[in-house]
């Protein structure tokens, strides 16, 4: 029997016509790309239609998607934008949540627990006090008690220990927020409510933590060395250091808990074939009864006979093998490294990530994220040798600064003229100091006094138990309903306390870093004055065929950059890139310069997490990859 090709096309196209369409979540008024959101209340219900039946108990504060709204305070909800509503809830059981940002606690160390205020009234209360300090410890003493609805209108208080976002992902969504100056410096600061609950149940939590024991807190070390022709006495020294110590630990409890690995780097091979090797895994972090394979991989390391090509070297593609290379989830064990420590050692600076010698256009910004999201500091001895001179040493310092901040502190180590010994005495205090975090977790006399290992020493040791703690026990955020809260610490605004972050999905995430895939494209090719002023044009197209994606929500008549990725508009960010028009781009090609430079180190980063399955969680069951999300800071934000 013959069918006629066009019969069955129209056959086709009739039932492609009668077919509903699949329903999209309602926009958010004055956007063309941006979906309403709620978040469920406590004790919410979902229902099969408006007026129905209950159909399930839905946990507090879990996020849905808005597809219709009718008379009498209902909404028509799902968890997913690509999938059809699963049901109906009353409008009164849920919560507008306009931002798609959370809150993250940072690292408490070096600052007091905050406190959670049931108005911000309240909490503009205490930051207005003159007896701040006093009050705040009040308040925590109350609150320790159990005592959180007293007249001054505490709601909840910050966990004890550190609760690591990226790797326990819990949400804190930010409801509202206001922008204001802290009254003790007038430096910015940002009043937010939020609510929280942490992502699995309580009770899977307690299971997880009964199963789970807490057992022996343990550091690894991991040396990073510039093994270039300058740096043989240091590595001798190194050698000595690690030697010294490891003699002084064998036997003891306290040599089973202190690991070491190694990696050396030098510069691009393929400029100078001379050099052998860029990095060199030269001994990984294994929990070793004997560490004489690691002083005997540093003693063996012979430096490069060849120079290198510039006097800096390939320093951050050898902290970012330290970073993803070594085994720090001892993976094979099931147990992973507890606290974890990168110690780099270099009389250069780091390859400027434009330099066509660098390995990787990723930044030290972002490099840093990177590695404090996964509970690494990196402490940098910079060896300023006569051979760098004072326009070298700035550079490297103020980068090096930045590669070595972890929990708002800075372990920046720098050694003067390059001095033998002065380099010996501080590599043995940091070693030293790193051990004494584990004498204090057992309860042992430390090695140091707190005045010879210095306050920011003293406080990383307390960073990373808090990070141990939170991670052993299970620790959750607080459980409270709504609560405001600073940005900064209330009695210490130098100090961020709730970090602000994009509550990100994969298809945003790729639509990000396509859009600044494009924009460094042609942004090369913008030249002249007449490119530049091109340049928004060309834009303008890209940014309209990207529309065309369903899974690339774009606005293609924005004004702005930022306005294309209308999700991003309304946060309290600000960036030169998301606020440039034509008008600004075509004023400067300096600025343009700059601008291209840091959205290339962005874009390196993005991919790496768009590929990182350990970074992406689901907020429902059948989640698809694109709905995957990620609590990304602002500050890698382009």
């Amino acid at each position: 029997m013959r069918v006629r090709f066009g019969a069955v096309l129209v056959s086709v196209i009739m039932a492609l016509l009668a077919a509903p369409l699949m329903a999209q979540p309602l926009l958010v008024e004055g956007t063309s790309t941006v979906y309403q959101r709620v978040l469920t209340r406590p004790a919410a219900s979902l229902y099969d239609a408006a007026g129905g039946t209950v159909t399930e108990k839905i946990p507090a504060f879990q996020p849905y998607y808005v597809f219709a709204q009718q008379d009498g305070g209902w909404k028509q909800v799902g968890p997913s934008a690509t999938r059809a509503p699963t049901g109906w809830v009353r409008a009164e059981e849920v919560m507008d949540w306009k931002q798609n940002i959370v809150g993250a606690f940072t690292n408490g160390a070096g600052r007091e627990r905050q406190l959670m205020f049931e108005t911000e009234d309240n909490l503009r209360w205490l930051l207005n006090h003159e007896a701040l300090r006093q009050v705040q410890e009040r308040l925590l003493a109350e609150a320790a008690a159990g005592i959180t609805q007293g007249d001054n209108g505490v709601v909840s208080v910050e966990p004890e220990e550190f609760v690591n976002i990226r790797e326990d992902l819990y949400v804190m969504p930010i409801l509202d927020f206001v922008e204001d100056l802290h009254p003790l410096n007038y430096e910015d600061i940002l009043l937010m409510e939020v609510a929280s609950v942490p992502l699995q149940a309580q009770q899977e939590q307690l299971q997880a933590s009964q199963a789970q024991g807490e057992g022996a807190f343990d550091v690894g070390i991991v040396f990073v060395l510039d093994t270039t022709q300058s740096m043989e006495t240091y590595i001798a020294r190194t050698q000595k250091v690690l030697q010294n110590t490891v003699e002084k630990i064998a036997g003891t409890e306290i040599g089973k808990l202190v690991n070491f690995g190694a990696i050396g780097f030098r510069d691009n091979p393929e400029a100078v074939p001379a050099l052998e090797y860029r990095t060199k895994m030269l001994a990984d972090i294994k929990r070793r009864e004997d560490q004489s394979e690691v002083i005997a991989a540093i003693a063996g390391t012979r430096v490069a006979v060849a120079n290198s090509p510039g006097f800096n070297e390939d320093s951050l593609a050898g902290v970012e093998d330290a970073i993803d290379r070594i085994d720090w989830e001892q993976a094979e064990a099931g147990d992973p490294i507890d606290a974890r420590y990168i110690i780099l050692v270099t009389d250069a600076g780091p390859k400027d990530p434009r330099d066509p010698n660098a390995r990787s256009q990723i930044g030290v910004q972002e490099l840093q994220a990177d590695a404090e999201g996964k509970n690494i500091v990196t402490m940098t001895l910079h060896l300023k040798t006569p051979t760098g001179g004072e326009g070298n040493h700035s550079y490297a310092e103020s980068r090096y600064r930045t590669l070595s901040t972890f929990a708002g502190r800075q372990y920046y180590f720098p050694i003067e003229g390059g001095s033998e010994e002065a380099f010996e005495g501080v590599a043995t205090r940091l070693v030293t100091a790193i051990t004494d975090h584990v004498r204090v977790a057992r309860g042992d006399e430390t090695e140091l006094s707190a005045d010879e290992a210095g306050e920011d020493l003293v406080a990383l040791g307390r960073a990373m138990r808090l990070a141990y703690l939170g991670e052993t026990r299970n620790t959750q955020a607080p459980d409270v309903i709504r609560g405001w809260v600073s940005d900064k610490a209330v009695e210490a605004p130098q100090a961020l306390a709730v970090e602000p972050r994009l509550l990100i999905t994969k298809n945003e995430l790729a639509t990000l870093a396509e859009l600044l895939d494009n924009l460094i494209r042609l942004g090369e090719q913008s030249q002249g004055g007449d490119d530049a002023l091109n340049f928004f044009t060309e834009v303008r197209g890209v940014i309209a065929d990207m529309a065309t994606n369903p899974d690339r929500r774009i606005n293609p008549d924005a004004a702005t950059l930022g306005g294309a990725l209308e999700y991003l508009e309304q946060l309290p960010y600000r960036s030169q890139l998301l606020q440039m028009n034509e008008e600004r781009w075509a004023q400067s090609a300096m600025l343009r310069r700059s601008i291209i430079d840091g959205m290339r180190q962005k874009l390196t980063q993005y991919r790496k997490w768009l590929f990182d399955p350990q970074v992406w969680t689901a907020l429902h069951d059948d989640a698809t990859d694109g709905e995957l999300v990620f609590a990304m800071p602002f500050d890698v934000l382009p």
